[in-house]
């Protein structure tokens, strides 16, 4: 791998005088003055005020209207800032290693294709429905970076487009099976910019050193009214009988699940003005689905509640917290939204001083919120935890006086990657690497393997105000993108799901890939665990489907059985790759039979890249 020799910081000072003389070296805002270095982010923003202002001189013909005139002063307007950035900003693909090759995005493949290839049987008793998953597909083949006079940003994995991939499964009138497969692009507005201009055109604006950033966050604003593009890449979820796709810097966007075509984004009649969460949960016996919203500036953490139709927005609450935590997921219980704040934080002060947007800030706090359905501010109750990233939750539920949280946590974030001037792939490949079990610490916390997620309980006692945690699956594996029978969201639940890392594969790759699957036994604990080790670790009883060499799953989901009256009984379904032939299936996995054999292999027309969440969505009664 080729190693880029790092640009110089050249400071917010001279980034904002650099900028400012650059559009005054191409005739597009006043010559900038030289003030202290707290002024110099107003000067940036107030220099183009003389623009709009000599555009509005623009010779026009007296009998033109004046929506005409103002529509040829945003044209013109628009231009110019175009003919800046494309003179100043530089676009190149970001190139992919070898063992990286699955990363690399797909074209849409157009009308749905039947599906042939299918070794073993589909389940008599599997379910009529949709199993969908979206993720990360860059538009124009691969990531994009820039250089300019600012230095260099780049988009990450997560900033692809979102993509849908799509299997469908029904039954005939005689019963057989009939499956087919689809994929398409989330088309948000963001998208639809650039496929019509058929170029790159928004600057990345999240890593990469930080006058770049500012300037690609002040470009992007001026030309497109946000700051970054409107993904739709992480999650597909349903509420109140439609679908969506969520990425939590942007509302959801409607999705037509059959068609796959993009319809409207959801605000939830225009009550909903923020970032929505890419993990909402429908809460037990209500059916109302709980969000949150963070966001780049106060309120920085809000909290909603969805009627179960969708239609009505019947809670929302600014938390009040004090700093901006790039939370991912919330959880529910009966009574209670649980709330994460850990320590991977926006800052847009750290940035204006020549450090990172966002940084996982390790010697931070951690807590958890417990909060009435409906509460605010003052009625959460927080428990202090020990520092740490958990992006996913596996499920929450009320046990006596104890609230029961599990997640998957780890000592460090993939999110951003790492600070400005490390070596990105030697980072990751160091986070990814396997932790051996040690009798000294079970933790095992070292420079390495800083990545490494295992699944955590929390016991958070609300007489007591004490908070229980413990390590529930040791340091052999590493878990993440859990899951659970969604039937018992907010419940006591037995068992749960996860995909398993290879840590080797990763570290090697410099990317996360998921060498199989857990099944997790909750009420059940592993006799391994020494008696020294009780406080901090509980062993619990784990099965693992193991795939083969070089095969790694995405987007792993669970299927109840059609009449199940078991919670674990229903299958895993999640798209696999074979490395060694460039060959994507989709595999059903017994969950009841799980470390044996494959129920059913389900061949993909086309390459499947790896992505994020998936759900199946059971076919409508009506349909």
């Amino acid at each position: 791998m080729s190693i880029r020799t790092q640009r110089p910081n050249i400071g917010l000072p001279n980034m904002a005088s650099s900028f400012c003389f650059a559009l005054h070296a191409h005739g597009l805002v006043k010559k900038p003055s030289t003030q202290p270095h707290s002024h110099h982010l107003t000067t940036l923003l107030s220099s183009t005020q003389p623009l709009l202002k000599e555009l509005q001189k623009l010779p026009m013909r007296i009998d033109v209207s004046t929506a005409l005139i103002s529509t040829a002063l945003k044209k013109t307007s628009a231009r110019i800032l175009d003919a800046f950035v494309d003179s100043v900003f530089q676009f190149s693909d970001q190139e992919l290693l070898p063992s990286q090759s699955n990363f690399r995005p797909v074209e849409e493949i157009g009308e749905a294709v039947t599906v042939q290839c299918i070794e073993g049987e589909i389940p008599i008793d599997f379910p009529e429905g949709v199993y969908i998953r979206n993720g990360p597909n860059p538009l124009f083949g691969a990531l994009q970076s820039t250089e300019s006079v600012f230095g260099r940003s780049s988009h990450t994995w997560i900033e692809g487009e979102g993509m849908l991939h799509a299997l469908y499964f029904k039954k005939d009138a005689q019963g057989n099976w009939n499956i087919s497969y689809k994929n398409r692009y989330v088309e948000s507005d963001t998208l639809n910019i650039e496929k019509t201009r058929n170029r790159p055109t928004f600057l990345p604006a999240l890593e990469g050193d930080s006058p770049a950033i500012l300037a690609a966050y002040f470009l992007n604003q001026l030309r497109y009214g946000k700051v970054n593009k409107d993904l739709g890449n992480t999650t597909v979820f349903e509420h109140g009988g439609k679908s969506y796709a969520a990425t939590e810097n942007h509302i959801p966007i409607e999705i037509d699940l059959f068609s796959l075509e993009t319809l409207d984004s959801w605000d939830i009649n225009g009550a909903w003005d923020r970032p929505f969460s890419s993990h909402p949960k429908r809460a037990p016996g209500s059916g109302e689905l709980v969000t949150h919203g963070v966001d780049g500036m106060e309120p920085y953490f809000v909290v909603g509640v969805v009627s179960a139709d969708g239609k009505k927005l019947v809670h929302k609450v600014d938390l009040k917290f004090k700093r901006n935590s790039l939370v991912h997921d919330i959880g529910v219980t009966e009574r209670y939204n649980i709330i994460l704040d850990y320590p991977l934080i926006i800052d847009m002060g750290r940035l204006m001083n020549g450090g990172s947007l966002v940084k996982f800030e390790k010697e931070g706090y951690s807590r958890i919120g417990v909060m009435p359905r409906y509460g605010d501010s003052y009625s959460v109750k927080w428990f202090d935890v020990e520092p740490h990233c958990t992006f996913h939750m596996l499920n929450c539920f009320e046990d006596g006086d104890e609230v029961v949280v599990r997640g998957c946590r780890a000592h460090g974030s993939v999110v951003p990657g790492p600070d400005v001037g490390q070596d990105k792939f030697e980072w990751f490949s160091k986070g990814y690497k396997p932790i051996a079990t040690s009798e000294k610490n079970s933790d095992n916390f070292t420079e390495d393997g800083f990545l490494f997620s295992r699944l955590y309980e929390w016991r958070l006692n609300m007489k007591t105000g004490v908070a229980r945690e413990r390590n529930l699956t040791g340091t052999e594996f590493s878990m993440d993108f859990p899951m659970i029978n969604n039937n018992f969201t907010g419940l006591h639940n037995k068992y749960g799901y996860t995909q398993v890392v290879d840590s080797i594969a990763s570290s090697s790759c410099g990317m996360s890939k998921y060498g199989g699957l857990a099944k997790l036994h909750f009420d059940e604990q592993d006799n391994k665990i020494s008696k020294r080790e009780k406080d901090s670790i509980a062993l619990i009883k784990m099965d693992y489907h193991t795939f083969e060499e070089n095969q790694f799953c995405t987007g792993a989901a669970f299927v109840p059985r059609n009449g199940a009256l078991e919670e674990d009984d229903g299958w895993i379904i999640s798209f696999v790759h074979n490395e060694d032939d460039d060959i994507s299936q989709v595999h059903i996995i017994d969950t009841r039979k799980f470390d044996g054999h494959t129920t059913a292999k389900i061949g993909m027309p086309q390459r499947v890249p790896y992505g994020f969440h998936s759900t199946f969505i059971l076919k409508p009664a009506q349909c």
